[in-house]
């Protein structure tokens, strides 16, 4: 197991990452083709950064990627990318502008994570917390037809999630990534296709 997670940490390090999380979401990348050249893209938990750095090199300079996180980062970002220390639960009018001159985004990304404790329910339930706080995000902020990507800790509210998902977008997905560690309860959902808010919503 050790060997297993030190290679992913080594090929951040050696690839100028600064968490092995980016290999997350290039495995998520590769299977579900999320990126295109130009899009925006917004990204939720993104501290230290490796997803943001990612999702700009995909983007390329005519992208953009407007990214938060409730901690702040040292990681130096391209010029494509604006990074704010920010509370998605509790949003500053600067952020909220922002968010309406940046947007609509063609995909919104959540690697969001609460702290956890310990106990498996009340991770998993504050985990499931932020999901449904991403989506409310996303729903707000995504173009029609664009993709949504979050990550929660598997427990008894997924398939109720997974519902709600399937309200918003055309084709939902669960994944593993392989970079993921074997012991970690995390797993992504994938929404493609945001068919925008029902009115009786």
């Amino acid at each position: 197991m050790k060997t297993y997670r030190d290679y992913y940490f080594l090929k951040a390090k050696r690839e100028n990452y600064p968490a092995r999380s980016v290999y997350k979401l290039q495995e998520l990348d590769k299977r579900f083709n999320l990126f295109r050249k130009g899009n925006k893209v917004l990204d939720l938990g993104a501290a230290p950064g490796s997803w943001t750095l990612f999702s700009a090199k995909k983007v390329g300079e005519q992208g953009f990627v407007l990214s938060a996180d409730i901690q702040t980062t040292e990681t130096s970002f391209p010029p494509n990318v604006a990074f704010h220390q920010e509370d998605v639960f509790e949003r500053s009018d600067e952020f909220n502008a922002e968010l309406e001159s940046r947007g609509p985004f063609n995909l919104v990304i959540s690697d969001m994570a609460p702290k956890t404790i310990g106990h498996k329910f009340t991770d998993q339930a504050r985990s499931m917390n932020l999901a449904e706080e991403a989506l409310a995000v996303a729903c707000q902020t995504l173009v029609l037809g664009g993709h949504f990507v979050v990550k929660v800790f598997q427990g008894p509210d997924d398939q109720n999630y997974m519902k709600t998902l399937r309200i918003y977008f055309k084709t939902v997905k669960t994944f593993k990534p392989k970079s993921s560690r074997a012991e970690s309860k995390e797993i992504f959902f994938v929404g493609m296709g945001f068919k925008g808010i029902p009115e009786d919503a």
